[in-house]
């Protein structure tokens, strides 16, 4: 990114107040001809604007309960074969009637009773499965033992107004099972001490085709002291208004099933780990609506997130989607390595930049301090409050494959490092900045890449050249609405037009193969494109066939029919373009 220092100008306009949500600098500036402000309230000329259509820009998260899970799942994982059920059995059944309990002594388990609080231990006893039946307003049930056990839930409904409802304090595996076609619901009250709604010391690993509905009033909805295992069949509902949703110490594994978490606490996880996080199969829906705070303890804002691990992060399969409301709210936030080898992610934040005791919180999309890896999989993400960017890794970025497409205020994706794009399909705009930025090199060496940015002096395609970085281009198919980084090493031709047309199909053909786009209503000046050889471009096109990108902003090889040639001049490393669509004029160049 390119940055104007105009601090003097930027105290003078913009007041940012403590403990609040950072203003806008945009809703002054936007549109109106003359004025921008950058992503670091900067003013510049020209128009700072870039926005796009389609369902990029439209798609939305909310909570489903009742569709059927997904089919795209990769193989289940478990952390010990232990971990899956088929591999146990449990025949020692002890049924439990909430709604009536009677303390008894059954196969060696001492189940005792005070009101409508059970408590059964099981000791040393072997292959025990707690059947829990009934409605009660004010109980509980909570596992002693020494051995592993199973808790079947088979249509109970647990209310605690002091603590836990369900309190699984054997620190064994606990086999939850769903019975099929039974609702299960378990809530806690405000005010107590306990770490959620349901609780678990040991391992716990859900299974079965039943529904459950987790409440927590006073911490985490579900909360494991060791790690929680998600497999097919299973749909679960966990809402939390005092912090997390679901929250596990030692891993979450995500191998199936209808997952659905709301979160209203402010700062509030949706799904948190303090290890890893897996996902292979289902369909997570997570809406955070909670804004940020700043900790006092660590002496740092902080925002919401769908889902933070505080080691790495992996899907292979199955489906994510994510929606973060509250201020520096995040879709995925992650502490170490992000790897999206398969399935689908969809991101949308519409919360702006969260500011306390100078220190801010600021919303992404996706977010990993160490390296993002994309070798799969789609990958969507829209970001609209102030200051957010769609992809941001503090380390390097390489995609080899899949769908990413990122619609985002600020950068659209960005690398603290390099970046490497060699395959994939891959769209970047940034409302207010630079598609792609790096601020490492940025090589780009194949797949096929449609960035836009915003305007002068951003870039559609930005590396890090004041720190003596480049943009590499050495393969790929390149689409870029506002230029290319000034001073790049284009071992690939690239070729300019003189202007673009927005909201307008477009098609750039090398050979058989067409990779057609529409335009922006707004963006950078000039127009770049590249190939793998000399390609022709037409403007004002008509498409059918082929396959749709991005949600409908490109098409991959489809049938073109109409418009008219745009002449294409030879593009050197020593040009870059800025300001609005339209033809490059003075002080289109920097």
């Amino acid at each position: 990114m390119k940055k104007t220092l105009v601090y003097a100008m930027l105290a003078a306009s913009i007041t940012v107040m403590t403990c609040c949500t950072a203003e806008d600098p945009f809703e002054e500036y936007n549109n109106n001809g003359n004025n921008e402000w950058n992503n670091d309230g900067n003013m510049f000329g020209g128009n700072g604007n870039s926005a796009t259509t389609g369902e990029i820009a439209t798609f939305d998260i909310a909570i489903d309960t009742k569709s059927a899970e997904g089919t795209a799942n990769a193989d289940e994982y478990f952390p010990d074969e232990e971990d899956a059920l088929e591999n146990n059995e449990f025949t020692t059944e002890v049924s439990i009637d909430l709604s009536n309990p009677v303390a008894k002594t059954q196969d060696g388990v001492e189940v005792t009773v005070s009101g409508g609080h059970v408590l059964a231990n099981h000791g040393s006893v072997k292959k025990v499965c707690y059947v829990l039946s009934g409605t009660t307003a004010n109980g509980s049930f909570t596992v002693l033992g020494d051995k592993k056990y199973a808790v079947k839930l088979n249509g109970v409904s647990i209310t605690n107004p002091d603590s836990a409802a369900l309190n699984l304090l054997s620190g064994k595996r606990a086999y939850i099972l769903l019975a099929e076609g039974t609702t299960n619901t378990l809530t806690d009250g405000k005010g107590g001490s306990q770490k959620g709604a349901l609780y678990c010391k040991g391992k716990l690993l859900f299974n079965g085709n039943g529904s459950l509905s987790v409440t927590g009033n006073t911490n985490n909805g579900i909360h494991s002291a060791d790690y929680i295992v998600f497999r097919k069949g299973n749909n679960i509902y966990v809402k939390s208004t005092a912090n997390h949703g679901i929250k596990a110490n030692d891993g979450i594994f995500i191998n199936g099933g209808i997952l659905n978490v709301e979160v209203s606490a402010a700062a509030a996880k949706g799904i948190n780990c303090e290890s890893h996080i897996i996902v292979n199969g289902g369909r997570t829906t997570v809406l955070t609506t909670g804004d940020g705070i700043y900790d006092s303890d660590d002496k740092e804002a902080k925002g919401a997130a769908g889902i933070k691990a505080d080691s790495t992060f992996t899907i292979n399969g199955g489906e994510l989607r994510l929606k973060s409301t509250g201020s520096g709210g995040k879709g995925i936030n992650v502490d170490m390595e992000a790897s999206f080898n398969g399935g689908s992610v969809y991101v949308v934040t519409t919360g702006g930049q969260f500011k306390s005791n100078n220190d801010t919180s600021s919303p992404k999309g996706i977010k990993a301090d160490g390296n993002i890896t994309i070798n799969g999989g789609r990958i969507w993400v829209r970001t609209s409050g102030y200051n957010g960017e769609g992809i941001e890794t503090k380390a390097t970025l390489s995609i080899t494959g899949g769908e990413v497409a990122s619609y985002a205020y600020d950068d659209a994706i960005n690398s603290k490092s390099d970046m490497t794009i060699s395959g994939g399909y891959v769209y970047a705009q940034g409302q207010h900045n630079d598609g792609l930025d790096a601020n490492g090199n940025c090589y780009i060496k194949g797949g096929t890449v449609y960035a836009i940015c915003s305007g002068s002096p951003e870039v559609a395609i930005d590396a890090n050249t004041e720190g003596g970085k480049k943009l590499y281009v050495t393969g790929g198919t390149i689409v870029a609405v506002g230029g290319l980084e000034s001073g790049s090493s284009l071992t690939q031709a690239c070729y300019q037009a003189s202007s673009w047309s927005p909201s307008t199909w477009y098609s750039l053909s090398v050979g058989a193969s067409s990779f057609s786009f529409l335009t922006p209503s707004g963006g950078g000046s000039g127009l770049v494109v590249s190939a793998a050889s000399q390609p022709t471009l037409q403007s004002g096109v008509s498409v059918s066939g082929g396959t749709s990108y991005f949600g409908g902003l490109s098409i991959a090889d489809g049938t073109v029919s109409g418009g008219s040639s745009v002449s294409l001049s030879s593009y050197t490393s020593g040009s870059s373009f800025g300001g609005g669509g339209g033809p490059v004029g003075p002080g289109g160049w920097h």
